[in-house]
């Protein structure tokens, strides 16, 4: 398991993960490589909208486009900063161009744009990231911590934060009420 590569992968939260952090969700895998893993937990709304995060950030707004969207909880690693998922990858100040249709951008450049209605055409805001030290993400799978799947665009973009975990599982054929909290061989 030393030489995978998680990038543009969903890693799903066992039942078994007792980390509350982590607890039933859904992560996206913006970069792994052997130094670690950068990804963003994708299905956990935090109560701040993205009218309030433009609002505090001094972003003016078009008024037709007061958004209600929840910004998300991406992970316990820097909470303070904003991480865009996004679709096209585009021309931002700051991007990681996770592969060729999507990118994730730190500058405040893309969350003007997207105020302005000039933003990419599908993004999520996140504030905070999950991040694995090298070989971490390969130890927690071997302890059955996580469970791997190629992502889907559809998933992250298209579906409302409590669809994407059951989406994901479907993506590899299997419920999550199926999972058992046990570890164990067969």
């Amino acid at each position: 398991m030393q030489n995978i590569n998680l990038t543009h992968h969903f890693l799903i939260a066992m039942p078994s993960m007792v980390d509350s952090v982590f607890s039933k969700t859904l992560t996206y895998i913006c970069e792994h490589n052997e130094q670690g893993a950068l990804g963003l937990v994708i299905n956990r709304p935090t109560d701040l909208t993205l009218e309030k995060l433009f609002q505090q950030l001094d972003i003016p707004q078009r008024e037709d486009q007061r958004d209600s969207v929840s910004v998300l909880f991406g992970g316990p690693v820097q909470l303070d900063c904003g991480f865009v998922l996004h679709q096209p990858v585009g021309q931002w100040q700051s991007t990681l161009a996770v592969n060729q249709e999507v990118g994730l951008t730190t500058s405040l450049d893309i969350l003007k744009a997207i105020a302005s209605s000039e933003g990419p055409d599908q993004a999520i805001v996140a504030l905070g990231y999950a991040g694995w030290e090298a070989g971490q993400i390969e130890q927690e799978m071997a302890q059955n911590a996580w469970l791997s799947v190629p992502a889907s665009l559809d998933v992250i973009f298209e579906l409302s934060s409590e669809e994407k975990l059951p989406a994901a599982m479907q993506l590899l054929g299997v419920n999550f009420s199926n999972l058992s909290n046990e570890v164990g061989h067969a």
